[in-house]
């Protein structure tokens, strides 16, 4: 990475020039501070990969300026130079996130050698955000995350059907992103321009549910004050997203059903017909077909509703996604409060994959969210900040009341006697966990993963087997691949 960008920040000016020079040579783009404060001010001015700082300067001295930097720069790596006879608060530099230190006197090369280390770190993870990001753009679809083989096939499914205006039915259980759906649906749709209006029908009475989805005049009903548009006509020319339909009564079910084959209706104690042109997208954690059979649900409307119909995998079916998903959290949250992304500690990787997640994408959202607010000044989301209590089995505790991750008995299956196990479980435990990190930051390409772990195709496979890792042999060439490294 020689084309990375270095803050040299020293008050003598014969050693910072002797290093100004050294890193221009070799390519790299150099900047230059003569005080702490000047050094301060170009870092809130412009963005270094590497800061290079003596530790004694005037005014605010090299360990503020390693505190400020990780502090408002994470991404910016500082090495420090120090005395010899300051080497202790060398070490109090690095614990505040100084990546190395120099003591002087030193000679060039060994300066060079220590900011080549940091710039290969630096460059590895620029490359590993970059993959990801492709990864994302790949795996993803407004907003919407996953490489499992299901969402991959409801991806497909809805980018095919957001450019007609076929009706969409979309069933999930709760927490697996139904809007989501509806959202995409219609930002990639022709009716974009115009309005999206939702409407959860669980959360009204008959009555009122009515009256909301079409209107009603003045003096309609007790209440009815004035004239007011249902949000049929809300959603002319748009799109009417309707959440929960499988609880609307019959009642509603029949008006729905004219709507849907005459487009037209008229308001609640109205006589004029009102014509619109609404495309609808649907969403229920019910299985409408029993609810036919079982007369809850017209029939003839169930087959008007059901023209598309996109089924959601729980997330404990498509395990694969979770770190995926759990990163996207990650980064979006992290950018609204313009901080740099956290990363998740292997033990924390460890029970999010095994935990069962019965609120969905949902509560793994809420789950990244609460250990972002948890974890703010520590450089790693540990395992008690996505459980959110202090004496929780992982820190040595007892299972918290209102924790699923704590009573999840599968999720903390690796964690005996607070968090004690033997030896063979503690290196199995971190070999999987490795595997799982390595196969993430290769995007699942078993090829790639085993060359970087020293294994071969068919070794990785068999560890994947055997430490019951997901999508690692979920490769249609497997056997084939396993032949060819024999």
């Amino acid at each position: 990475m020689t084309h990375a960008s270095i803050l040299i920040i020293d008050d003598e000016p014969l050693m910072r020039v002797s290093m100004v020079d050294a890193l221009k040579a070799i390519g790299y783009v150099v900047q230059e501070a003569s005080s702490g404060l000047e050094g301060l001010e170009r870092l809130r001015t412009s963005r270094f990969n590497l800061v290079i700082t003596d530790l004694r300067l005037p005014g605010v001295d090299g360990l503020h300026i390693v505190k400020q930097c990780k502090e408002h720069c994470p991404g910016t790596e500082v090495i420090v130079i120090t005395a010899h006879g300051s080497v202790d608060t060398a070490v109090d530099a690095m614990k505040s996130g100084a990546y190395d230190y120099i003591t002087k006197p030193f000679s060039m090369d060994e300066l060079l050698l220590s900011v080549e280390r940091v710039c290969a770190v630096v460059a590895l993870r620029e490359e590993n955000r970059v993959l990801r990001d492709e990864l994302e753009k790949k795996f993803s679809f407004q907003g919407i995350v996953g490489k499992n083989e299901r969402m991959r096939q409801v991806l497909e499914k809805i980018k095919l059907v957001s450019v007609t205006d076929a009706t969409v039915l979309v069933v999930g259980e709760s927490g697996t992103g139904k809007e989501l759906i509806a959202n995409a649906i219609h930002a990639n749709s022709a009716r974009r321009n115009h309005a999206l209006v939702k409407v959860s029908c669980a959360a009204l009475p008959e009555t009122l549910l009515e009256a909301e989805l079409f209107g009603h005049e003045k003096g309609a009903f007790t209440g009815a004050l004035r004239q007011r548009h249902g949000r049929f006509e809300l959603a002319h020319q748009g799109t009417l997203f309707l959440d929960e339909i499988g609880e609307i009564s019959p009642l509603v079910q029949v008006k729905l059903l004219r709507v849907l084959q005459e487009r037209q209706f008229e308001r609640v104690g109205g006589n004029d017909t009102i014509e619109v042109d609404v495309r609808l997208v649907c969403a229920t954690q019910k299985d409408l077909r029993k609810e036919v059979e079982q007369g809850r649900f017209r029939e003839d409307l169930y087959y008007r509703l059901n023209v598309v119909p996109v089924q959601l995998p729980p997330l404990r079916e498509r395990r694969e996604d979770i770190f995926m998903i759990a990163q996207h959290f990650l980064k979006t949250m992290s950018g609204r409060n313009h901080q740099e992304p956290k990363a998740l500690s292997r033990q924390a990787r460890e029970v999010l994959l095994q935990y069962s997640f019965p609120g969905n994408v949902r509560e793994l959202e809420n789950t990244i969210e609460r250990a972002l607010a948890l974890a703010q000044h520590t450089q790693e989301i540990q395992v008690w900040d996505l459980c959110g209590q202090s004496r929780c089995p992982y820190a040595g505790g007892e299972p918290q009341k209102g924790c699923g991750l704590c009573g999840d008995q599968e999720g903390r299956r690796g964690v005996k006697n607070g968090a004690m196990e033997t030896l063979a479980e503690a290196r199995e435990n971190f070999e999987r966990g490795h595997i799982l990190e390595i196969l993430n930051r290769t995007g699942w390409s078993r090829m790639t993963a085993s060359r970087v772990l020293g294994l071969s195709r068919k070794g990785l496979w068999e560890k994947c087997k055997r430490y019951g890792i997901v999508r690692a042999c979920d490769d249609t060439n497997s056997e084939k691949d396993d032949r060819d490294d024999d």
